[in-house]
């Protein structure tokens, strides 16, 4: 709990991947990606009640196993490509609610493809979603500078012709003229029960950014996740 706000953690797991087959089920320093989830869980004790979201047996087994539980499965029509997160979060919400009959005040997506994250992490995230007043929080990294929006290029695929992506970037000389960007990271989403279901958004009016500093991967595919393992292996190598 955070004060007197029930916690339901979420951990997204469906069975079908474009990039990497059976992706949640992939070793992560010998622990498959779901079971990470369950892990760093154990390790949070806000949280009153942990789950899997997922459409698939063996990912259910696995996270189990991990200590999150698998009390339903996720809909068909919840597991395809282009279902967003609001949708998944919110039929867990209401799957728990009705199971457990309780009502829950927070809740916090943890995706099983950002395997860099620490318990404190998770934890900072929901001290600041309860004593900031912000609808949610979500976990950012600060943008690379070489990667800043206006340092992008735009390529028409049929001529070849080449443009700025922002007609502003080609005012920037250094990148001391940068103003710092942010993006999220998939470590942790603190959100309230009202933003998902009154403003119907992952991203309330109201939204905090808790900024981590180092590296974070989120895993799309088998690259992300070797450089993942590297940046592991670099910062604890006795794991």
């Amino acid at each position: 709990m955070i004060g007197d706000k029930r916690v339901l953690a979420v951990c997204p797991a469906r069975g079908g991947s474009k990039g990497i087959s059976l992706k949640n089920l992939k070793p992560f320093r010998g622990v498959p990606l779901v079971a990470s989830v369950g892990q760093v869980v154990a390790k949070v004790p806000e949280v009153d009640r942990a789950v899997v979201s997922t459409d698939h047996d063996e990912i259910a087994r696995v996270a189990e196993e991990s200590g999150l539980a698998a009390p339903f499965r996720r809909p068909e029509k919840l597991s395809g490509d282009h279902v967003g997160d609001l949708e998944v979060l919110t039929n867990a919400l209401e799957e728990m609610e009705a199971i457990d009959r309780v009502q829950y005040d927070i809740v916090l997506m943890l995706q099983p493809t950002s395997p860099l994250r620490r318990a404190e992490h998770v934890r900072d995230a929901l001290a600041m979603l309860g004593n900031g007043g912000f609808d949610a929080v979500w976990t950012v990294s600060e943008t690379d500078s070489k990667e800043h929006p206006l340092k992008q290029l735009s390529v028409d695929r049929d001529s070849g012709r080449m443009d700025y992506y922002d007609a502003d970037g080609g005012k920037i000389i250094a990148r001391q003229q940068l103003t710092p960007v942010y993006h999220r990271n998939g470590v942790a989403y603190a959100i309230t029960r009202s933003c998902l279901l009154d403003q119907r958004n992952i991203k309330g009016a109201n939204t905090g950014a808790l900024v981590i500093p180092g590296h974070m991967v989120s895993i799309d595919t088998l690259w992300d996740l070797e450089l993942a393992e590297y940046i592991a292996q670099r910062e604890d190598p006795e794991c």
